[in-house]
């Protein structure tokens, strides 16, 4: 799950060092718009349905948060 993770986000910008970075909203690294195409990516690869109560920054801020937050609604 996590390489599919990591492709995802990949897709969504590439100038970005996912494994590395721990505050990808709160560091402004990842904006409104990139949340929004990740998500709807991982709505579809993961057959889950994340919703406005999840879209909170720490569920957002790591690759291992979004792995987590993924796991958790499967």
């Amino acid at each position: 799950m996590r390489e599919k993770v990591l492709e995802i986000l990949s897709r969504a910008r590439d100038d970005i060092e996912y494994e590395n970075e721990t505050a990808l909203i709160d560091d402004g690294l990842l904006d409104s718009f990139d949340i929004i195409a990740i998500v709807s990516d991982f709505n579809e690869a993961f057959g889950i349905n994340i919703t406005a109560d999840e879209l909170e920054p720490e569920n957002f801020n790591s690759i291992d948060a979004m792995v987590q937050l993924i796991s958790s609604m499967k």
